[in-house]
């Protein structure tokens, strides 16, 4: 559903998404989750790195700093 306000008569139109505004819809949540998966998996690696050095997320940035 898409809502529309308009602020100066507050009149209020409720109508259901046309075709090209539910696939910019799907796009956009399919957009999202694969940056949510890249990020996960950029800290996982990070995360990889700290185990391998044996230190903490704090320790590694005392140290480039």
């Amino acid at each position: 559903m898409i809502r529309i306000h308009n602020a100066e008569t507050n009149e209020v139109i409720d109508r259901e998404m046309n075709d090209e505004e539910l696939a910019q819809l799907n796009e956009g949540i399919a957009d999202a989750e694969a940056q949510r998966e890249a990020e996960a998996a950029k800290a996982a690696e990070k995360q990889a790195i700290l185990d391998k050095l044996g230190i903490t997320a704090e320790q590694a940035k005392l140290l480039l700093s």
